[in-house]
């Protein structure tokens, strides 16, 4: 498995029904998108295990990536390929979490616009790091916006780093964001909000690799 995470990772809404989640999914990995996340903050772990380990049925059928948010025992029971942990939770164990995984898990962290911090989980072994909001996003509105120019400063502090992308990214604003350097770019409503989430994905994947 390359370590490397590249193009369009769309993380599902919370608190969709297991039926629309998976609908949504499967949309989106008709469209080409290669990477997803389960962010399930509040259902329990029973709940969310049976609902990873139905992604990893779909994301594996497509050929895709699996990352679970926040937990780790979900992704290695669900056998997902990777967890990814926020700068709150579990980011700081990054260490215990490498040794206790091993290379089974990519491992990504959120670090916000937090260079020190990213070279600290870089350095600790993470696989990937997000930097974001790039832009306001309605998902996460306490999040302060960071723009293009923090982006294009972490490719230029970190030029071995798989940066992801994340906050407020639209098909329309693809091109931009890559061109700041981030390795891939991480979409919420910007593509699961859509209409039409496989015509959505198929133009958003379209975009990335032209950009």
């Amino acid at each position: 498995m390359t370590k490397k995470l590249t193009g369009i990772y769309g993380i599902l809404p919370d608190g969709l029904e297991t039926a629309d989640l998976l609908s949504k999914a499967e949309q989106a990995l008709k469209g080409g998108v290669r990477i997803l996340q389960l962010r399930d903050k509040n259902l329990g772990f029973k709940k969310t295990l049976q609902r990873a380990q139905k992604l990893r049925e779909l994301t594996s059928h497509y050929g895709a990536r699996l990352i679970i948010n926040d937990s780790v025992q979900i992704a290695l029971e669900s056998q997902a390929d990777g967890v990814h942990l926020g700068r709150e939770d579990e980011a700081m164990r990054l260490s215990q979490v490498r040794q206790d995984v091993g290379t089974q898990l990519l491992i990504g962290i959120t670090c916000r616009a937090d260079a020190a911090f990213a070279k600290f989980v870089l350095d600790g072994g993470a696989d990937y790091v997000s930097f974001g909001a790039i832009w306001t996003t309605h998902s996460k509105p306490e999040v302060p916006e960071i723009g293009l120019a923090r982006l294009t400063k972490a490719r230029q502090m970190f030029p071995e780093a798989n940066i992801c992308a994340i906050g407020g990214i639209d098909q329309s604003r693809l091109a931009e964001v890559k061109a700041a350097g981030a390795d891939c770019a991480a979409v919420i409503s910007g593509l699961f909000a859509a209409k039409d989430i496989e015509a959505e994905a198929k133009a958003m994947v379209e975009t990335w690799a032209k950009a």
